[in-house]
């Protein structure tokens, strides 16, 4: 004899394993301490390299700063790159994510540091990377949420 009550299920159950639940509550998460600072540090790495790509492209500088700024910028690149798998991996649906508004950001930020080895000359593409502030608005949308969570928090 079958069960006569249907089993309920969610319209997209969490299958990944606790390590990506954790990485997903932490890059996705707004409510932790741990993702707010997750979000305040990549909002500040993000102004730091569009800085740094500015910076490269003034005039007259000289060779060996604009060396060291390109190797920061390498280093930009590899950890928006940390960042962008580890999205992919704390996504609930990654390939949802990946076509997403902020995937696809996240993806143009990234690209242009990688073609530049193979076409030279496209470097001036990383100016892309400003796309990248957009995430900030993320973090300003939590900014009037907190009075009310403080509110609701002392009743």
């Amino acid at each position: 004899m079958s069960d006569p009550t249907p089993r309920q299920h969610p319209p997209y159950a969490d299958h990944r394993a606790p390590w990506r639940r954790s990485l997903g509550h932490l890059i996705f998460g707004l409510n932790s301490p741990a993702a707010r600072l997750y979000d305040k540090v990549l909002i500040v790495l993000i102004v730091a390299s569009v800085l740094a790509v500015m910076l490269e492209s003034l005039p007259g500088l000289p060779l060996a700063t604009r060396n060291i700024l390109r190797w920061v910028e390498w280093a930009f690149t590899i950890l928006f790159t940390l960042d962008y798998v580890g999205r992919l991996l704390g996504a609930r649906r990654p390939l949802k994510y990946a076509r997403s508004f902020y995937g696809v950001v996240d993806l143009l930020t990234i690209l242009p540091s990688y073609l530049s080895l193979l076409f030279p000359g496209s470097q001036y593409l990383l100016i892309i990377r400003a796309l990248r502030l957009l995430r900030m608005f993320r973090v300003f949308k939590l900014a009037r949420y907190t009075d009310q969570a403080t509110l609701l928090g002392e009743a």
